[in-house]
């Protein structure tokens, strides 16, 4: 495997020697993961995880989450839709939309509020971190996060006034706009935010005379107030409304920018989430912790199948469009207490229980004509109109004890118990359920006060499911997936804490490994796809993740990271024959991100990020796969007492690069198979001013 430069840069920064230079008074300081239980910090974690601050938020994204997958090893992305919501963490996760049952991968929470596999709404405007946790989280948010959770949080109220005003212009008629602020109220304090986002979407459709047919207007609006009773009592209530109204118009026969279909579709979100966590303190030192949240998300995506019109497909009639609509309400409640046993075991017990209710309609219309090679007419009108039920009931336990002086060792379970219902208008009906179990044991060892090492072994799991339509015998459910992570890390902060790194191998075994495919049943037909899932025997991944954060001198930092991915099937028989030893899709061999902050006593400042990924399959029913690309951004701004304005550049260079691909025939009248991919965003630049009220 050949490596581009980015890569050997990230990785030589992560063991060679530094080189001299003047260096700062102050150090970096270290970040809590409040997605752990306990809340410790980051060091302190037996776990691979990024930390994408506040200030990495504002400097480094423009608008929304898909901008920062780039910055996390081993995390990616399937650009099936306007926005990412479909991820993959260490090659596990979902590439698609789903039929009939939610069942994601890779957990994602804003401010406690369940968002998994529908993270449209994951806007970045006023938030204050994102939290990356990679590998299965067994006992923190089990059938869920297989892959690892994402845990978002939006500004916290302070009891100070503060805001600011932030607004964007830049090319693809983008124009953006936020206004943030809070403050004390009586004996509370609370903060809102509201934002705006419109954008082309970087594609001209010459046949509608338009060039944002896969456009973005996208608002959200944030609120949170927190409040005590006593010193006993901590309350804080959240609550966002997003409406993520994009276009949907990102595929091309001839793979470029430049749009043909008559009917463009939509991505569309538009989500309301409320959640309240209450704490109490107990005497003695424990805590009883209290978590209720609420989410309801309406959900459109239709497409034009033939991804064309009447002049393109002349003198052939070939039109298709699909559209489905979902109706999703999830409400859940957390109960935990935790506490200690004379100071020297830490325990922590709790119980879980989420209910999931989703409608879903899907609709399918088009026709075929060729009266001039085959004499052929077929046309299509299909729906299907379903409801989805599941609920969730789960009890964890942790436990937490000193080991010497150094060493502390973490023991954890959790039983869950899911439920579903499910029923359609073409008569199936089906309420599988199982009992799940998972969990973790690691240990983590201080090496002086600079550097702890650690060990797990995880155990998580994904709940199975059902196939829909035709199937083959005795293939309508599939099993449970089991997931067993074994991880050593090492996390160090070193030159007077102007140095934070964290490096962590690990190696996966998937048991009972669920594995979708797809396959074509019509060749005239681009919406007649059925897509299946199938246990698979066996997957393996062996894997690295490093990264670092240098304070070089007084106005330079320096950051990377790096991960290396081999993920394959070890006991697969798929559509197209035996896959033991291939590479599994959406799991690049490596990538890695390299960047530079310098700022001058003057006020300014100029960031570069550099990113790169390796090639990787589109998908389990062919051999497809994605050309390596590297990226690059930059900013370049004056900041002075309460503004700042800047002028940035999205992937400078205009690489070209794919973020999905699919192989199937979708041109008449032969319909041969071809690579059909979805291009990422090509060069923008722009300029932001932000006001501190």
């Amino acid at each position: 495997m050949k490596y581009p430069k980015t890569v050997c840069v990230a990785a030589a920064s992560l063991v060679t020697p530094f080189p001299s230079f003047a260096i700062a008074q102050e150090a970096l300081d270290e970040i809590v993961v409040t997605a752990d239980y306990r809340g410790r910090l980051q060091s302190e974690l037996p776990s691979s995880v990024t930390i994408l601050d506040e200030t990495r938020l504002r400097e480094t994204a423009l608008q929304h989450f898909e901008e920062l997958i780039g910055f996390v090893p081993n995390l990616n992305w399937s650009g099936e839709g306007n926005r990412a919501k479909y991820l993959q963490i260490r090659g596990v996760g979902e590439r698609s939309q789903y039929e009939g049952a939610p069942n994601p991968s890779v957990g994602f929470l804003i401010d406690d509020i369940d968002f998994s596999g529908i993270s449209t709404v994951a806007t970045l405007f006023d938030m204050e971190r994102v939290e990356v946790l990679r590998g299965p989280q067994g006992t923190r948010y089990g059938a869920n996060a297989l892959a690892g959770l994402i845990y978002a949080q939006s500004q916290s109220p302070t009891d100070t006034p503060e805001g600011r005003v932030r607004l964007s212009a830049g090319g693809d008629d983008l124009l953006a706009g936020g206004l943030a602020f809070g403050g004390p109220v009586g004996d509370a304090a609370y903060r809102l935010s509201a934002h705006h986002h419109e954008s082309n979407g970087f594609r001209d459709n010459p046949f509608l005379g338009r060039d944002d047919t896969n456009g973005r207007s996208e608002t959200t609006v944030r609120g949170k107030l927190a409040w005590s009773a006593g010193q006993d009592w901590a309350f804080r209530l959240a609550g966002m409304y997003a409406d993520m109204d994009d276009g949907y118009d990102a595929f091309a026969i001839d793979n470029s920018l430049t749009m043909l279909s008559d009917n463009p579709g939509r991505d569309a979100q538009e989500s309301l989430g409320l959640s309240f966590r209450a704490e109490y303190q107990l005497d003695g030192g424990g805590t009883l912790t209290a978590i209720t949240a609420f989410a309801d998300s309406d959900i459109v995506t239709s497409f034009d199948a033939d991804w064309g019109n009447e002049d393109s497909w002349n003198p052939y009639v070939y039109d298709f469009i699909s559209t489905t609509t979902r109706d999703r309400q999830t409400i859940s409640q957390e109960l935990r207490l935790e506490s200690s046993f004379d100071n020297n075991v830490g325990w922590l017990a709790g119980a879980f229980v989420q209910r999931l209710d989703e409608d879903f309609f899907s609709d399918n219309q088009g026709i075929y004509e060729d009266n001039i090679t085959f004499f052929f007419s077929d046309s299509l009108d299909a729906q299907v109109t379903s409801s989805f039920e599941a609920v969730n009931l789960a009890a964890f336990g942790q436990l937490t004890t000193a080991i010497g002086e150094r060493g502390e060792l973490t023991a954890g379970l959790r039983l869950e118990q899911r439920s579903t219902d499910y029923a359609d208008s073409g008569g199936l009906d089906l309420d599988p359920s199982e009992t799940m179990l998972g969990g973790e044991l690691s240990y983590v060892h201080r090496l002086g006060d600079a550097s702890r090492w650690y060990a797990t072994l995880a155990r998580g799991y994904k709940a199975g499911g059902f196939n829909l339509g035709p199937v083959p015998e005795g293939g309508r459910e599939f099993d449970a997936e089991y997931l067993w992570n074994v991880e050593l890390g090492l996390k160090s902060s070193l030159l007077d804490g102007r140095l934070l790194s964290s490096l962590a191998v690990f190696y996966n075994r998937r048991d009972d490994q669920q594995v979708r495919t797809s396959q074509q049943l019509n060749p005239n037909d681009p919406a007649s796809f059925i897509f299946f899932t199938d246990n698979a025997g066996r997957g393996r991944t062996l894997g690295l993740e490093a990264d670092f954060r240098w304070l070089a001198t007084d106005g330079v930092e320096i950051y990377g990271g790096l991960g290396l991915l081999d993920a394959e099937f070890e006991d697969f028989d798929g559509p197209n024959g035996n896959l033991d030893g291939r590479d599994q899709a959406h799991a690049p061999g490596y990538n890695a991100s390299l960047g530079a902050l310098f700022t001058s006593s003057r006020g300014f400042y100029a960031r570069i990020d550099m990113q790169a990924q390796d090639s990787f399959y589109f998908g389990v029913s062919h051999d497809q796969q994605s050309e390596a690309y590297e990226l690059v951004n930059l900013r370049l701004g004056y900041r002075q007492d309460n503004w700042s304005a800047e002028i940035w550049g999205r992937n400078l260079f205009d690489e070209e690069y794919a973020v999905r691909g699919f192989f199937f025939g979708n041109e008449p009248p032969d319909f041969g198979d071809e690579l059909y991919i979805r291009r990422g965003d090509p060069q923008q630049v722009g300029i932001t001013f932000e006001y501190l009220l």
